[in-house]
């Protein structure tokens, strides 16, 4: 099985910034798909100290990763990034698996997994 997700080395730059900062160096990043929003499902991003019995575990741009097995299939191919604008910047993630994605930007729902839709607040 390939990476179900691409950190790409500009958020890793700033994930190992945050791992610093937080004084989580040792840490794993945790990507993961959580019910609610406005679709649906929604991302996550944070930081775990221990793997799971069903994570997928692997290091890119030397960040250790990992995915619940259950989430692989719908994080499949997905691309987390780091932009900068004039605003500021932020994490930016990028999934071909989600058909519908809501207008705050945070929630999404794919054909295999629809989730719980809750209000937009």
């Amino acid at each position: 099985m390939n990476n179900p997700v691409e950190i790409t080395e500009a958020a890793a730059f700033h994930v190992k910034k945050m791992m610093t900062h937080n004084e989580e160096e040792g840490s794993y990043l945790r990507v993961s798909v959580n019910g609610g929003g406005c679709s649906g499902l929604t991302y996550g991003l944070g930081f775990a100290a221990e793997k799971e019995e069903d994570d997928v575990f692997y290091t890119q741009h030397d960040i250790p990763v990992l995915v619940k097995g259950e989430d692989a299939a719908i994080l499949a191919g997905t691309k987390v990034d780091y932009k900068e604008s004039l605003m500021g910047g932020g994490f930016t993630i990028d999934n071909p698996n989600a058909i519908a994605n809501c207008g705050c930007g945070t929630s999404f729902r794919t054909a295999q997994k629809a989730g719980t839709p809750a209000d937009c607040e």
